[in-house]
């Protein structure tokens, strides 16, 4: 074990997928032992997903940098420091990049909502979801430069036109979007998800999909709540899914 923050197990599975178990520290001065891993992105998933060539590139320099990230967490790297989540991309993994590409890819011209940019990894499968689809992805981050990574990501994808960046605070600018949300996706911190959800609930069309990540893996009680919360709403049909670190999958189908 290794301070705060410590890799107990490492492995390098048949399908690409690097797997270990971390112990991570809390707010509260508590730790929580979780499970997580990284699926490989194979020569077989780029030809499934018949993406072109800038945006693959910008996948796979992703994928490469996570695979570093989980390595330096393995070595313990970031010991001790208490922003190391701020320097890391904490990205929702291929698995699940590839279900919300392809569930935005059933919606026809959806306008997307993103809550949780971070370096913009999510945010190339939204958006090159809503190119197909003629639709355009609004993506929120608190941090300005996360927000300008990202920015430069979908950029040298070729996907920037179809992105609206915005940053500040979550609640306060869904607050302010105009009604008929196709597509939101739950993926900032844990504490936010049950407002960000009351926020944006009104703004749904129906038939709108809510995708909220990070159910399982690393859970807890904010995220519980959350998972309460969306199946109470009147007209929300809901499951929960074992893809990456689990998602809560949400439909809206309001009676009338």
């Amino acid at each position: 074990m290794r301070g705060a923050l410590a890799l107990e197990h490492l492995s390098q599975m048949e399908d690409g997928r690097l797997a270990y178990r971390m112990k991570c520290p809390l707010p509260d001065g508590t730790t929580r032992l979780f499970f997580t891993g990284l699926t490989g992105w194979s020569v077989l998933a780029r030809k499934e997903m018949d993406m072109d060539e800038k945006v693959t590139a910008v996948l796979d320099a992703y994928h490469e940098r996570m695979k570093l990230e989980h390595q330096r967490m393995f070595e313990g790297a970031y010991e001790g420091d208490p922003n190391w989540r701020d320097q890391v991309l904490l990205e929702v993994g291929p698995q699940t990049g590839q279900l919300i590409n392809i569930l935005v890819r059933s919606l026809p011209a959806p306008r997307i909502l993103e809550l949780g940019t971070s370096y913009g990894y999510s945010t190339i499968w939204l958006a090159e979801a809503a190119r197909e689809t003629r639709g355009h992805v609004t993506t929120m981050e608190l941090q300005d430069y996360k927000s300008a990574h990202a920015r430069e990501m979908a950029t040298k994808a070729g996907l920037a036109d179809h992105i609206d960046f915005k940053v500040g605070d979550a609640v306060r600018m869904i607050a302010e979007l105009p009604s008929g949300l196709d597509f939101v996706l739950v993926d900032l911190w844990k504490d936010l998800y049950e407002p960000c959800l009351r926020a944006f609930h009104p703004k749904l069309n129906p038939g709108a999909i809510i995708v909220a990540d990070n159910m399982l893996r690393p859970g807890g009680e904010e995220v519980k709540r959350y998972g309460r919360a969306v199946r109470a709403l009147p007209g929300m049909r809901s499951v929960l899914l074992p893809v990456g670190s689990g998602i809560e999958v949400s439909r809206f189908e309001p009676e009338g």
